[in-house]
């Protein structure tokens, strides 16, 4: 059963902010529900075009340069608390430690490109 706590965000947080200070970014880390880690990003030197939820699954397809070395390396950071997906989707199984997202900007204020 997916499960974040406390504990495992300090982890978690230990490796983003080296990664968000090399690419010149501002964001916090949330736990949401009890299951999930959330980076929110509130501004920073990429220019990611406005407000939405990063897909983990495809980004890789819909970013390039820079913005997809970003959020590759974020991701990676965003599983340092021993995550594991032993899910199988054909059996409606779903075992993971946790799940983790990232959001540029929030419903009420959006992403902000720095100089």
């Amino acid at each position: 059963m997916a499960y974040m706590d406390q504990e495992k965000k300090a982890k978690i947080a230990a490796k983003i902010k080296p990664i968000l200070k090399k690419y010149g970014m501002k964001g916090t880390l949330s736990v949401r529900n009890h299951m999930s880690i959330v980076l929110t990003l509130k501004s920073g030197k990429i220019n990611f075009e406005g407000r939405e939820q990063v897909n983990p699954y495809w980004f890789h397809e819909h970013y390039t340069g820079v913005a997809k070395d970003f959020l590759t390396e974020a991701f990676d950071a965003l599983k340092a608390a021993d995550w594991f997906d032993k899910s199988d989707p054909m059996t409606d199984y779903f075992n993971t430690a946790y799940y983790y997202d990232i959001n540029i900007g929030k419903w009420n204020k959006p992403y902000e490109v720095a100089a």
